[in-house]
């Protein structure tokens, strides 16, 4: 509705100063070479391109700096009362909804273009400065909306009863990006929103890397693989131009996490058994021959047989359904990652089995010692795991 009011506003306030400025003139008899004025016209097209103008009325159209009229000052005065009633009408304009301001912007940006464009007279100077203030409050509107929107983001803190899924700050995000895309869908310019997005791309990924330090109840590389994965699929879905990059950077963040969670939980299913071949390949790095490292007390044969008992199959399948019922209790269920999740931990279990087997094989080479399950068996193991569930 105010969308509507707003251009309706627009619409009629070029004829309203058009008439009022043909009176004054005729009554007057004041005139301007319009030759002068066309000169100037083509001299700022020439001079900036596409209508981009130097400071202080940057990226402002180049009608704004066409000269004073000699009817600018009494048009001044007679609407002396309609700058400060069209700031009133745009703030409330722009508190009607929390993204108002938005709004604001393109239709304001909009009609400017659209009046420019269809008229066969050129619009007054005194409807350029007052259309050209309205368009950099409304400017300054959007940037102090956004500037709130990113510290907001970026200080946003995890509820402290909310055990993982998406954050409130990539919810605020897409929120934002959903409204706006819609808003400036049929927009003539999108430079705003474009730094915009970027600014409040950068201030969500800001808020999930402070996860890293939070204490949080849950596993935070979890947490933060849900959340760059969401983003990803979000912005793939999105389409959105000027975040290609961020697309990439989160897929790239996604991955990263998953990576740690994978690897920090695979360690628990054979916690002591990882433990003693991180101390064989530590012996190795240092210099001793593979050989010589069942030699090694803390390396014998013997504690390799004792930490290999503690494993048996039936033990192992047990521990990876826990892990399972584990993995699925935290995961959220929006994002459907359970099955890659459990697929990537499949292949890290089999390729830590692989390199246990492998430096059994050459630092106890003949001891025929062996663990309790096979490569087979633990193919079935997670094979009925997931069938089971």
């Amino acid at each position: 509705v105010s969308k509507q009011m707003l251009e309706q506003v627009l619409r009629e306030l070029q004829p309203l100063c058009t008439a009022e400025q043909q009176f004054i003139e005729k009554f007057f008899r004041l005139s301007q070479d319009a030759a002068d004025l066309q000169v100037l016209e083509v001299s700022v097209r020439t001079t900036w391109p596409q209508g981009q103008c130097p400071s202080p009325f940057n990226r402002l159209p180049f009608f704004f700096l066409r000269l004073e009229e000699p009817t600018t000052p009494l048009l001044s005065e007679i609407f002396s009362c309609l700058e400060p009633e069209l700031r009133g009408f745009l703030d409330v304009c722009n508190k009607v909804h929390p993204f108002g301001c938005l709004q604001v912007l393109v239709t304001l940006n909009d009609s400017i273009f659209e009046m420019w464009g269809s008229s066969s007279s050129l619009p007054s100077s005194f409807l350029n400065i007052l259309l050209g203030n309205m368009l950099l409050l409304a400017k300054s509107s959007f940037n102090k909306c956004i500037g709130t929107l990113s510290k907001e983001i970026e200080e946003a803190k995890m509820p402290s009863k909310m055990k993982g899924g998406i954050l409130p700050s990539v919810s605020r995000f897409e929120e934002f990006v959903n409204f706006s895309e819609g808003v400036f869908r049929t927009a003539r310019r999108r430079g705003d929103l474009d730094k915009a997005h970027l600014r409040l791309a950068g201030s969500v990924f800001s808020s999930i890397n402070s996860l890293s330090s939070a204490n949080l109840k849950v596993n935070t590389d979890m947490v933060m693989m849900e959340n760059f994965h969401h983003i990803h699929c979000f912005l793939c879905q999105k389409k959105i131009h000027c975040l290609e990059g961020k697309k990439r950077e989160a897929k790239q963040r996604y991955s990263e996490h998953m990576e740690k969670y994978v690897i920090k939980y695979l360690g628990q299913p054979l916690e002591k058994l990882n433990h003693f071949f991180e101390g064989v390949k530590a012996r190795v790095a240092q210099g001793v021959k593979e050989e010589e490292v069942s030699f090694q007390l803390a390396y014998s044969k013997q504690e390799l047989r004792k930490v290999i008992e503690k494993y048996p199959g039936k033990e192992v399948k047990r521990a990876l359904e826990t892990l399972y019922r584990k993995i699925h209790k935290y995961l959220s269920p929006e994002e459907h990652l359970l099955p890659v999740v459990w697929h990537a931990m499949e292949q890290e279990f089999i390729r830590q089995y692989q390199e246990f087997e492998d430096l059994i094989q050459r630092c106890y080479a003949g001891s025929g010692i062996a663990m309790d399950f096979t490569m087979e068996d633990l193919l079935s193991y997670f094979n009925s795991i997931t069938l089971s569930n």
